[in-house]
């Protein structure tokens, strides 16, 4: 019975030893498992393979929805591409303080696609809105028509019936300290 007793005793311990972690250096294993957040301007290159996938992003927040807090805008070093966080998971909402501030958002990269034909009856409506506006509007009709031309460029240049927005369903984020 004691010689079963220590067999099963030595074969456990054989099955756990796979089980173990490796001695010596483990942080390099570490490291590579925990990959490091992406620059905006960097993720924004790849996002359409990034798409449903878990990632951490680095931006510069521009907003925060003043009633909800329930999103926020940040932007990359350049300035130029705002990109969207909605809160969710560990994320109550965003609040005011965190305008200028870098941050670190992990969470799931998202896509939204308008279509050709969502596009266009944008432009009607903003045209039809423009020839009614006196209120001095026109420039932003202006603007929103050179964005409408922007995407169509983009659809154009990627052979695409369609312009993606992405944007990301924030799970946690942190404040970057300046060093």
């Amino acid at each position: 019975m004691l010689l079963m007793m220590a067999l099963l005793l030595g074969m456990a311990s054989c099955g756990n030893k796979g089980k173990q972690a490796p001695t010596g250096d483990t942080t390099r294993a570490t490291t590579t498992a925990v990959a490091a957040a992406y620059e905006l301007d960097s993720l924004l290159l790849v996002a359409d393979n990034l798409v449903d996938k878990s990632v951490s992003v680095r931006g510069f927040v521009t907003h925060t929805c003043k009633h909800s807090g329930k999103r926020c805008f940040i932007v990359g070093k350049d300035g130029k591409t705002s990109f969207r966080v909605e809160a969710t998971g560990e994320i109550g909402g965003f609040n005011r303080e965190l305008v200028g501030s870098e941050i670190e958002v992990k969470g799931v990269v998202k896509e939204r696609r308008l279509t050709a034909e969502f596009i266009d009856r944008h432009e009607k409506e903003v045209n039809e809105q423009q020839a009614t506006d006196e209120d001095g509007s026109a420039e932003s009709c202006a603007a929103e028509l050179e964005n409408i031309q922007q995407m169509r460029a983009w659809m154009k240049e990627h052979d695409k019936g369609y312009y993606s927005i992405y944007y990301m369903d924030g799970e946690s984020y942190e404040v970057v300290e300046n060093e």
